[in-house]
């Protein structure tokens, strides 16, 4: 006779594909070539938004100026919805969702990728912070044209609130078990076989 395992509750710091939007800050023509991890990023971008979209996560996007920076990039176009343009560098106000308390949405665990770690983004997490969301920072996914903007910008939004972790920890966060086809997806997107 075998005996039932109880089920363990799982953390509520782990990230479930039920509770999350994914947020593409950004990627820009007339940024990505500044940046000097543009082909890493834009890939780990890319995996973030496949998943996403596997997992029927919600997805905003969003530009900065795009009279004077160009369009998203065409490596992300046909993966992402329309683009929300905005002035104000943070895109909290651009993506209409108002406060957490006011919401009824459940998805309040908002993980943001895109450029620039020190600008746009950080601005756009400190403000999501203050309305209540939880922040994720995909290390990997965000960049800045110099090193020492992106590292002090991971430290600042870490020190306020948000949870910084990598694409590939999000993307079995919320997958969260094998021997599903989703894992069978999951796992080709970060092995690339």
């Amino acid at each position: 006779m075998s005996e039932s395992v109880p089920s363990f509750p799982r953390s509520i710091d782990l990230l479930s594909h039920q509770e999350c939007q994914l947020v593409v800050i950004d990627v820009q023509e007339k940024l990505v070539p500044v940046i000097p991890v543009a082909k890493k990023l834009v890939h780990r971008i890319q995996q973030l938004v496949q998943a996403a979209t596997l997992f029927q996560i919600p997805l905003s996007c969003t530009e900065q100026y795009p009279k004077g920076l160009g369009p998203t990039i065409p490596e992300l176009v046909p993966l992402l919805p329309p683009p929300g343009e905005k002035l104000r560098f943070s895109a909290a106000e651009c993506l209409g969702w108002g406060s957490v308390s006011n919401t009824v949405d459940s998805r309040t665990k908002i993980v943001l990728t895109g450029i620039e770690a020190h600008i746009c983004v950080q601005q756009t997490a400190l403000d999501l912070l203050a309305a209540g969301y939880r922040v994720i920072i995909p290390i990997d996914a965000i960049a800045s044209r110099n090193q020492l903007d992106w590292n002090f910008a991971i430290k600042r939004m870490e020190n306020s609130g948000a949870s910084i972790t990598t694409t590939e920890a999000i993307l079995f966060e919320w997958c969260e078990v094998a021997g599903t086809e989703e894992f069978k997806q999951i796992s080709r997107l970060v092995t690339g076989k």
